[in-house]
């Protein structure tokens, strides 16, 4: 004792500053990444109250309301606190190890913390743990749902909370929920980053890998999303929800490049993330929003997707807009709706039913419950973006919303609700009665979601964290820092995007390349970029076939996807070797549009300039050009030679490009290293095929006129007229084929033989498939586009990239329809396979002429590209139907032609036919006929802004509803079933007008809707009492037009329609002018409302 009183004050101070270098170097020891250096202790303590006691203080409020439920086996965090069946959702689990991690984030300030730090780490290590064990026993259905997304293969998102078992089947249940899986990876990043260890091994490595396969698909499957209801209606159908496809978005850029083992990781603990998968995603979210689906115009749910903890949305002027209209028309006196017509635990809600009936979500107009919830999220958004008085005005709004338990804990009511003695007063006047708490508070009842992220938002406002602990990988960027932030996590890019492109011009042979030389454009062979390799993307693909493969969990490699140009302008280490790669567009394709050089030069350009939309990360990108000696065969030399000398130029459509060797560009390249292809000394090496040069003599003279300039139409003409020989034997037919030398009669008569005997008949020249395949490839090389449009449909051909086209329409909020003009036509909603989309276009688009399935197929190609690269072209067209725009294209060609002979579209090259349709696409120029704008406009299916809007104000005064052409929309239940603004109303109103067989009737159609709605607008106190047949209305404004128009001789066609078509719409004999006056005559015949400020009233 003696000797420790003798001690000096010094050697004291000193001991103890020894003491804790020992415990800070111990703990970094001891727990690895568990811990990160305390780089706060000395951190300034909050005002009032020392940090221990606020710590201490909301350490007990999270032990009793929050880990006091946490199940002690799996470690998931139950949806209901009380009862012995106690189910828990993956959703509400993530947030509430969220909350038990930032609690553990503000310990980490205090150096003797008395273990609380350990403690609340490892509760939220065992509850993603936990989550992860329910996951992985599912590992078959992650296998299913790589390679068919559909309900049936989906991870579960509720599991029991002791057991971690299945709950519910997919057909109780909506478990597709994109969003949770989503989250998961989201917070698993966040959390590893900051310290955490969660995964263990590489079985758990590979099967992250696998979801990160399934959630780089959430921009093509619709799910139930955050509410677990899919549409609004609450009817089963799952939808495209925003907020699902921007929590992917945030997930995927959060995990790309990630190392799961943290600091202690290696090259094979990394996850891969597809660049142009997860560039999809974003933009599909940005041309969904600020809707939230079809069905939902706006919703609550879009708040943690747009701000914490995911922050989607790189566009501020699209954040602001969602945001706004998310307060505009959800927010209340107790918190946010979470949107409209929502029946969830409404007095009028039915709660025996899972689904509500048809126009049951009318009941709930205006008596939504009210969730405080999301004046949370709210806060959190406040302090993120340091914008304290949003802060203070929503910490306003919810403190007198909380209730408190008998110890005093603040608690979170899931919702506010109107009891059902109130509910027709709060109708009559919405926000006139008050609102009651739901039971949570009560006898242990707690709504964890709610109380986790409220612990959260304490957190950050009272400062016991900041963002950037909340927030370790930077998901948040403040604007001031988004020039220099790094890409890797960050979803912002550069503010102004002057991308320069790499370029590699590769020649196929060295002859090529010298010939090539001569005309100053300098190229390399595969040869002289040695020991680098050039492989296809195909390549690349059966690379990836070996990411994220486990046997023992019965998961595959990548699923068979191709590689996009974004990931083809990395450059790729692989198994020691350095790989570039050349895109898709490069590929020898089995389909004639790649016989079409103009069609190549076109995809070259597209793709520049989607790389430099698109490209995000530090690094250019290098584009290789891969040059082949079919490119420069006969006529194709000088189109070729234009754009190569552009490449010289330094740019190329637009963009500026800088050529180079190969050698030299890898420096500036982005590298990815494929380390998950390792080959132990037992293992086979995969083989993978490198861009070989053609053996030529180097100084052979290049054929460049092996092929004919563009056939004439003479040429393209079969000499045997098909009717004839139908009904032949098949001896003459045969007969008639070998000695016919005219590519197109051989075609027509191939094709009769095909159908009566099947594709194994054998003829001289072999089968009869393979005699219609050398037709189609002789009439490529002589430019016969007709005949090989004919051969190849014959054949069934199908072109690649057919349903990420279609799927590129459907994400801008578009439906498709395929089928020929006048015929029945399939309509798309939804993402299909390839297999399904040629069984439509093959059933659909052969009835009338052969060819219409081949171009079919190419105008979905060309649409696909110019919707992602021009959306403004396709304003006011919801349905894209296939076989109106060909009509519509046929028609112009008419047009053009004047009096003489109609250019037959199908003997058009693929670049022709793609000119036209971006011509038909351009805004209609003064100076042609009305006829011919209505009859464009009506084959483009393209409606006036407003449109649809102003159609729902005529139903609201059309009790026994609307038809035209026999398709009847009726005033109920659509009225109550939908919301004026909703994307599902307007397709309503596209299908009431789809049998109309006539483009320029179907847009004086339209132009009567516009004119009724001005009319109803007027004129308040009028309504139509009977069914409104617009055909009839149409009719008697035509019979009407006669009456003025009639030649004195009396017409010769009384129902021939084409001159009033061709009359201006506006003026007194326009045709709105006899619209409006049948229409008023057909208001009249009723009986009228009477209104208070009636000037014809006296008293």
């Amino acid at each position: 004792m003696a000797a420790a009183a003798a001690t000096s004050p010094a050697a004291v101070h000193m001991a103890d500053v020894s003491w804790k270098m020992l415990e800070l170097r111990a703990r970094s020891k001891r727990s690895g990444s568990i811990y990160e250096p305390l780089k706060s202790i000395n951190l300034p303590k909050p005002e009032g109250g020392s940090l221990w006691d606020k710590l201490d203080n909301y350490y007990r409020i999270v032990k009793s309301t929050l880990l006091l439920h946490q199940s002690p086996t799996t470690g998931l965090f139950p949806t209901k606190t009380y009862g012995d069946n106690r189910k828990a959702k993956v959703h509400d689990s993530l947030y509430c190890a969220a909350c038990a991690w930032a609690l553990a984030l503000a310990y980490r300030r205090i150096d003797d913390d008395k273990g609380r730090t350990h403690e609340l780490e490892h509760s939220a290590i065992k509850c993603m743990r936990g989550i992860l064990y329910c996951y992985m026993r599912q590992a078959d259905k992650v296998q299913q749902f790589k390679q068919d997304p559909k309900p049936s293969a989906c991870l579960h998102s509720v599991f029991s909370a002791h057991t971690g078992d299945e709950v519910f089947s997919h057909k109780e249940y909506g478990h597709l929920q994109i969003n949770a899986v989503s989250l998961f990876l989201l917070y698993l990043v966040e959390m590893i980053s900051s310290g955490l260890q969660i995964i263990y091994n590489t079985d758990e490595v590979s099967f992250i890998q696998n979801l990160v396969f399934c959630v780089e698909r959430a921009y093509r499957v619709p799910d139930f999303g955050v509410w677990e209801r899919g549409s609004k209606y609450n009817n089963g159908s799952p939808e495209l929800h925003s907020s699902s496809v921007g929590l992917a978005k945030a997930a995927l850029e959060a995990i790309n490049g990630f190392n799961l083992f943290g600091k202690q990781g290696c090259s094979w603990s990394v996850i891969f993330v597809d660049f142009d998968a997860h560039n999809r995603n974003r933009q599909t979210l940005c041309s969904l929003l600020p809707r939230e689906s079809r069905s939902h115009n706006t919703d609550a749910a879009l708040l943690p997707c747009l701000s914490y903890p995911a922050f989607a949305l790189d566009d501020d002027v699209l954040f602001s807009q969602t945001l706004d209209k998310i307060i505009r028309k959800l927010k209340g006196k107790y918190g946010f709706k979470r949107f409209l017509r929502d029946g969830y635990r409404t007095a009028l809600e039915d709660k025996t039913r899972r689904y509500y009936k048809p126009a049951e979500i009318k009941l709930f107009d205006g008596i939504e419950c009210e969730f405080p919830l999301f004046f949370i999220f709210m806060i959190i958004d406040g302090v993120f973006r340091g914008n304290p008085a949003q802060v203070k005005e929503y910490q306003d709004l919810l403190d007198p919303l909380l209730q408190h338990t008998s110890e005093g804990c603040p608690v979170v009511p899931k919702y506010y609700y109107v009891p059902a003695d109130f509910v027709d007063l709060e109708k009559k006047n919405p926000g006139s009665q008050k609102r009651f708490p739901s039971n949570s508070g009560r006898d242990g009842k707690f709504f964890l979601w709610g109380q986790a992220v409220y612990i959260i938002a304490k957190l950050l406002a009272d400062k016991l964290v900041s963002p950037k602990d909340m927030d370790p990988i930077g998901r948040y960027v403040p604007p001031q820092d988004q020039r220099n932030v790094s890409m890797r996590f960050s979803n912002q890019g550069p503010l102004e995007n002057d991308l320069v492109v790499h370029v590699a011009l590769i020649a196929e042979s060295q002859r090529l390349q010298v010939f090539l030389n001569t005309y100053g454009i300098q190229t390399q062979t595969p040869q002289q970029v040695e020991p680098i390799q050039i492989w296809a993307q195909k390549e690349l693909v059966k690379a990836y076939f070996h990411l994220g493969v486990n046997d023992k969990l019965g998961l595959s490699g990548r699923p068979d996807r191709p590689i996009g140009c974004l990931g083809t302008s990395k450059i790729y280490r692989i198994l020691g070797k350095t790989v570039v790669c050349y895109s898709i567009i490069f590929d020898l394709s089995d389909f004639y549009m790649s016989q079409d050089v103009m069609m190549l030069i076109d995809d070259i350009k597209n793709a520049l300039q989607f790389i430099k939309q698109y490209w995000k990360m530090h690094g250019r990108p290098l584009f290789v050009v891969l040059i082949r000696e079919d490119n420069i065969r006969g006529s194709r030399f000088s189109p070729i030679l234009d754009m190569l000398a552009a490449f010289r130029k330094g740019i190329v459509g637009g963009v500026k490009v800088h050529v180079d060797r190969v050698q030299t560009l890898v420096s500036g390249a982005v590298v990815e290293q494929l380390d998950f292809l390792r080959i132990t000394d037992t293992e086979e090496a995969p083989v993978f095929k490198s861009l070989e040069e053609l053996d030529l003599p180097k100084h052979s003279k290049v054929k460049r006129q092996s092929s004919t300039p563009n056939a004439s139409e003479l040429e393209q003409q079969p000499d045997v007229n098909i009717n004839d020989w139908k009904n032949k034997s098949t001896y003459e037919i045969l007969q008639k084929l070998n000695d016919c030398s005219c590519l197109a009669s051989q075609a027509l008569l191939s094709g009769v033989l095909l159908k009566r005997e099947g594709p194994n008949f054998i003829t001289k020249e072999g089968t009869i498939a393979e005699h219609i395949e050398r037709i189609y490839r002789r009439a490529g090389s002589k430019k016969l586009w007709s005949v090989v449009r004919f051969a190849a449909s014959l054949l069934g051909k199908l072109v690649d990239s057919l349903a990420p086209s279609i799927t590129n329409v459907l994400v801008q909020g578009k439906q498709v329809t395929l089928g020929a003009f006048g015929q029945e036509e399939e309509v798309i909603s939804n993402p299909l396979s390839p297999a399904v989309i040629k069984n439509i276009i093959y059933e659909k688009c052969h009835l009338q002429d052969e060819r219409e399935a081949v171009v079919q197929q190419e105008l979905v190609i060309h649409i696909g590209w110019i919707i992602s690269n021009s959306p403004e072209l396709f304003s006011g067209m919801l349905k894209i139907r296939i076989g109106w725009i060909i009509h519509a294209m046929k028609y112009e060609l008419k047009i053009r032609a004047g009096d003489m002979p109609a250019k037959d579209l199908y003997q058009m090259s693929p670049s022709e036919v793609k000119q036209l349709l971006l011509d038909i696409l351009q805004p209609q120029q003064q100076g042609r006929s009305w006829l011919n704008r209505r009859h464009r406009d009506g084959s483009l299916n393209r409606t006036p802004a407003g449109f649809y809007d102003r159609v729902w104000q005529i139903l609201e005064r059309t009790p026994n509803g609307l038809i035209v052409a026999g398709k009847f929309l009726p005033q109920q239940p659509t009225l109550s079933d939908m919301t004026m603004y909703e994307r599902n109303f307007s397709l309503l109103v596209e299908d009431m007008l789809q049998n109309i067989d006539q483009p320029e009737y179907r847009q004086i159609i339209v132009e009567l809707l516009m004119v009724i709605s001005v009319i109803l607008e007027r004129n308040p106190e009028l309504e139509f009492q009977d069914k409104v047949d617009l055909d009839k209305v149409v009719q008697e404004a035509f019979d009407d037009f006669q009456k003025d128009h009639s030649s004195p001789k009396g017409a010769e066609k009384q129902d021939d329609m084409t001159a009033f078509y061709n009359t201006h719409p506006l003026g007194k004999k326009g045709t709105c002018s006899y619209l409006s006056k049948a229409v008023i005559t057909l208001l009249l015949e009723g009986e009228v409302k009477p209104s208070n400020d009636d000037p014809c009233t006296i008293s």
